[in-house]
């Protein structure tokens, strides 16, 4: 009786997902903070992409679809980190073909995918950028100070959630409550270009990790995944918990289901894979590989208009 009504319950929770209506919301347009090459690299890797979208109309495919096709279009791209900090003070929107990490691997697939339908010809980088923005900092406007970046990913679905970008449906496929109290950006400050140079930021920063620590935060448990795996939808946004308490996640990718379940699309830093965007094991295999794989954080974004 207990699985019937389970079953039920999640049957429910996706056909409110598939029945949503796009949310309304007001694309930014892009305002240049920086200059173009500082801010947007690797033109010729978008101009191939787009010519390949509208080649095999991407544009009709569903959002998760459509993200995960510009995902494996990417995969080879080298893993580099840090690529967001670009200048000692200003915070700007900013892409980068030439190099992604975990984060800008999942941002700059889901603003493309996004972009095909916003617009229906003429795509520019500049569109991209403005989609970028839209996800990836806080209520969707980056006003050139780098706190109004959001630098967790728990705060980006939280606060894309509640403005209609997503659903998270973690917590009605099993997810249970994580409490941690995040010390990362404060702790590690140095190593990041924005913090070096300007640690007046520090107190604000630690303000945002204490709103951060305290977001009601659910996570499949990875002895738990293989079985939520046939609830997981291409083009998911899958969130990797940690077992270190002072964060919530370690790692993020993309889901791609296949025959034999939900595999991990993903950029990694790992020498014996090649560190460069790959398609990788199912993610109940994935999370196998390391005692620091604590479970899976489900995020799945919408189209906008």
């Amino acid at each position: 009786m207990r699985s019937t009504t389970r079953f039920l319950v999640l049957a429910g929770v996706f056909l409110v997902v598939l029945l949503r209506p796009a949310s309304a919301v007001l694309v930014p347009e892009h305002q240049p903070r920086l200059p173009f090459p500082t801010v947007f690299r690797g033109k010729e890797k978008f101009d191939s992409l787009v010519a390949q979208a509208i080649r095999e109309d991407w544009r009709a495919l569903p959002i998760g679809e459509r993200t995960a096709r510009v995902g494996k279009a990417l995969l080879g791209i080298p893993y580099v980190n840090y690529t967001l900090e670009i200048d000692d003070r200003v915070e700007s929107p900013s892409v980068n073909f030439r190099g992604l990490d975990c984060w800008t691997y999942y941002e700059i697939s889901l603003a493309f995918a996004r972009m095909l339908r916003v617009k229906d010809s003429d795509y520019k980088p500049e569109d991209l950028l403005a989609l970028v923005e839209l996800e990836r900092y806080r209520d969707g406007r980056c006003t050139g100070s780098y706190l109004s970046r959001m630098h967790f990913l728990e705060e980006v679905f939280a606060n894309n959630v509640a403005r209609g970008l997503a659903v998270n449906p973690t917590r009605e496929m099993g997810g249970v409550r994580l409490n941690r109290n995040i010390t990362e950006m404060t702790s590690a400050w140095r190593s990041y270009r924005y913090l070096r140079n300007n640690p007046g930021l520090l107190p604000a920063m630690a303000r945002i990790q204490d709103e951060v620590s305290a977001l009601p935060v659910y996570h499949i448990p990875r002895s738990q995944v293989a079985a939520a795996e046939r609830y997981l939808q291409t083009g998911d946004i899958l969130a990797i918990t940690s077992a270190d308490k002072s964060g919530y996640t370690s790692h993020v990718g993309i889901a791609v289901r296949k025959p034999d379940g939900v595999h991990f699309m993903h950029a990694t830093s790992q020498r014996s894979k090649g560190r460069k965007m790959i398609l990788d094991a199912r993610i109940s295999d994935y999370l196998k590989r390391s005692s620091d794989h604590y479970g899976i954080i489900v995020y799945r974004p919408l189209d906008i208009r």
